[in-house]
């Protein structure tokens, strides 16, 4: 069974840089059985790459906004990013990959950690580094959404 973790995010914006900082971790010192991709601000380059590897699960990590502390850690469903309008700093509304996806993949999580600051040469904060590594430490044994809550999508009208 393949798993892959599609970091997400821009190292040059402050705590945007949460899925680089994963991806880093993760290629110094691998946590489990993952193919680690650094989709940086462009993910969408990484379809045909993710597509062959045909993994049974897709764990995709990004900064987020969601309204919450900094450092918050949820799970997204999917189908609910559009709706949420969710802001990311990337080229590409990440609905849109995790779309192009779904048919190659058996099982797409969407994780957000949320940031604090977001803005060019920023550093990163400590809540969103101390949330980057909480998400390291549980991929070695990642079961279902690993120990992460859902995020209570609001209510549109």
């Amino acid at each position: 069974m393949t798993n892959v973790l599609l970091c997400v995010g821009n190292s040059m914006m402050g705590d945007d840089g949460a899925g680089p900082l994963l991806a880093e971790k993760c290629q110094a010192a691998p946590q489990g059985d993952w193919v680690v991709i650094d989709g940086g601000t462009a993910p969408e380059n990484d379809v045909v790459a993710i597509r062959e590897l045909r993994p049974q699960r897709l764990l995709l990590v990004d900064a987020t906004d969601m309204g919450l502390a900094p450092g918050e850690i949820r799970i997204i469903d999917p189908d609910d990013i559009a709706e949420m309008f969710m802001m990311t700093t990337h080229n590409m509304p990440l609905n849109y990959l995790i779309d192009q996806l779904k048919e190659d993949v058996g099982e797409v999580i969407f994780l957000g950690i949320q940031p604090d600051i977001v803005g060019f040469y920023y550093p990163m904060t400590d809540a969103i580094k101390a949330a980057v590594e909480t998400v390291y430490q549980r991929l070695a044994n990642w079961e279902g959404k690993g120990g992460f809550a859902d995020l209570e999508a609001p209510e549109f009208e």
